[in-house]
């Protein structure tokens, strides 16, 4: 088993390797995006392990972490919320990894409850909502409300939405090594 150390010394590589790489479509690199996710949850005091859910909610797509970014080339979901939430959870608790897993879930929960909330998503979302299941239905969008993690995911998500500005100035993933190294039992 690794140590907090070098769990945060591989989600570093990640992000300086894989993280460099194109945001399935976007206009920032998936670094980019996920940084600016932290920053976003910084700004608005989320406790520290929703900051490090923010920073690290789109690790299932990097190869490095689980199996890949088959997402927008594929007629599937590849399930990145979960297999990043499930290939972190040996380091982190629920507080970080739950709102990770749920963030998909949450987009499709907000496309069904808030009518407006559809015409926030970027071109990529929208085809990658389409792959996730599309918006809940009422019995899917009450058991999601119901779920003990959901108000974080859906803090994630919007987040997740609002972080895809090629021009913002934002803290590197340094910034967050204490923290990430504190929240892995560092």
């Amino acid at each position: 088993m690794l140590t907090p150390y070098q769990v945060v010394d591989t989600l570093a590589a990640l992000f300086e390797g894989e993280g460099a790489e194109d945001y399935l479509g976007e206009d920032v690199t998936q670094a980019e995006h996920m940084l600016q996710a932290a920053a976003l949850a910084a700004a608005e005091d989320a406790p520290p392990a929703l900051v490090a859910a923010a920073l690290l909610h789109d690790v299932g797509h990097f190869r490095g972490a689980v199996h890949g970014r088959e997402l927008m080339s594929g007629a599937r979901d590849n399930r990145h919320s979960h297999q990043g939430a499930e290939w972190l959870a040996p380091w982190f608790g629920p507080a970080v990894t739950e709102p990770i897993r749920l963030h998909v879930a949450a987009k499709r929960y907000l496309c069904a409850t808030e009518p407006s909330y559809f015409a926030l998503l970027s071109p990529a979302s929208v085809h990658t909502l389409s792959l996730q299941g599309g918006p809940m239905n009422p019995a899917g969008s009450a058991a999601f409300a119901a779920d003990p993690h959901a108000a974080d995911a859906v803090r994630l998500r919007r987040w997740d939405d609002a972080a895809k500005d090629a021009s913002a100035a934002v803290p590197g993933f340094d910034h967050y090594r204490g923290m990430l190294t504190q929240l892995a039992g560092g």
